[in-house]
């Protein structure tokens, strides 16, 4: 069973793109592979806002290289508003309670 896992706060994210740059640095991913990629979704009423939602895919491994070496995954080190936490999943689930647009995202 995975230990760790990705915390992603949708409520706040900006939309700024540099968790999916980090992860394409980090992994020398080429075009149109994304380890981590940001979907825009627009609001069905008009002047709704505008959300993001950073979805890790099938390739992200949680920079299990970067993990073993003490550093947290590119994509939460680089997070300009601070959305992505990177933890134990137990520790992860006690942070959840009482959010409401939260996503854990476990590896398989």
């Amino acid at each position: 069973m995975p230990k760790y896992g990705l915390l992603i706060d949708y409520d706040f994210c900006t939309g700024c793109h540099v968790c999916e740059v980090a992860c394409k640095q980090e992994h020398n991913r080429p075009p149109g592979d994304w380890g981590i990629h940001v979907m825009e979704v627009e609001p069905k009423i008009a002047g709704g806002k505008l959300y993001y939602f950073p979805f890790p895919t099938d390739h992200c491994n949680l920079c299990g290289k970067r993990i073993a070496k003490g550093l947290q995954p590119a994509c939460v080190q680089h997070c300009q508003a601070n959305v992505m936490k990177f933890g134990k999943i137990e520790e992860l689930i006690n942070y959840i309670q009482g959010k409401t647009k939260t996503v854990l995202w476990v590896p398989h």
